[in-house]
């Protein structure tokens, strides 16, 4: 296929590439990151998308995303499918998808699950929003750039997905880092604790896949002195995300709620920015009870 690609930053340079490397055709365009190799670069958004079969935007917000769609959308070709992998508020991938659709294209909303790693590797997981037509189109890239590709319905119902998840990842992290941090203080040895957890209903993917507590488990960013594997300040982008959706649609999400509040004191207050969002641990473990 014939590909534009908008944002070649830490995420959408090594989805580009491995798209190039797959043999497709790409044109790529990003205010400050170079194209990696096999991706030709373009002097504009506008002159990346002319003529694609298929154009990929990866951005860092709904507001960029707008803005963008503005430029790239008049210069698409009719028919072609407008897939954004960013991961943004669901009002603004809905928005989005209505302006493609009006102009006679297809919309998907494809925000994705793996980190850089996984877009390095081709494992992400894309979670999807649009037409079935649409979804056909381009699930042969997804192929290409991921492992798996779920269909969750119409637009805007990828970016429901990915923030429903990535809450109930922030509120498990969260719990999961308070509860080595008590086991320590009770004097529970954490290697004795993971084996009992990761066998127990407290199993979770923050306990047995992405263990917050160094030594123990699987190899993760707490081996690696916290260093992002999923930075603590995109955790807190994804819960203000989910707690804005809920807002919209008088939701109630306390336990959300609180992660939210408490990755935004980590990330802005106490020097969480930088580090993995496991990083809870050390500093729960540092800290004593709060008066209630």
């Amino acid at each position: 296929m014939k590909i534009g690609f908008i944002g070649l930053g830490n995420m959408g340079g090594p989805m580009a590439a491995n798209l190039a490397k797959a043999g497709h055709e790409l044109r790529g365009f990003d205010l400050a990151a170079p194209c990696p190799e096999g991706v030709h670069s373009a002097t504009s958004a506008a002159e990346a998308v002319a003529g694609a079969d298929v154009v990929i935007t990866m951005l860092p917000n709904g507001e960029i995303l707008r803005a963008v769609a503005d430029q790239i959308i008049p210069a698409m070709a009719e028919g072609a499918v407008l897939c954004d992998c960013s991961t943004v508020d669901v009002e603004s991938a809905r928005a989005v998808a209505c302006q493609a659709q009006q102009a006679g294209l297809g919309a998907l909303d494809a925000p994705v699950s793996g980190g850089v790693g996984g877009a390095s590797a081709g494992t992400l997981t894309f979670m999807v929003g649009g037409s079935d037509a649409a979804f056909a189109k381009v699930l042969p890239l997804f192929e290409v750039m991921g492992q798996k590709a779920v269909h969750c319905g119409t637009a805007g119902a990828g970016q429901a997905a990915k923030i429903c998840n990535n809450m109930i990842l922030g509120a498990t992290m969260a719990v999961t880092c308070e509860a080595f941090a008590l086991a320590d203080k009770l004097g529970l040895d954490r290697a004795r604790m993971f084996d009992v957890v990761s066998t127990s209903s407290g199993y979770s993917w923050s306990m047995n896949a992405y263990c917050p507590a160094p030594g123990v488990g699987p190899q993760s960013p707490a081996d690696n002195d916290y260093k992002p594997g999923f930075a603590a300040e995109l955790m807190l982008k994804d819960l203000r995300l989910s707690q804005q959706a809920a807002e919209a649609v008088d939701a109630a999400t306390p336990i959300g709620a609180r992660a939210t509040a408490l990755y935004a004191e980590f990330v802005e207050q106490q020097g969480g920015n930088g580090r993995d969002f496991s990083a809870l641990l050390p500093h729960f473990a540092a800290r004593g009870r709060e008066p209630s």
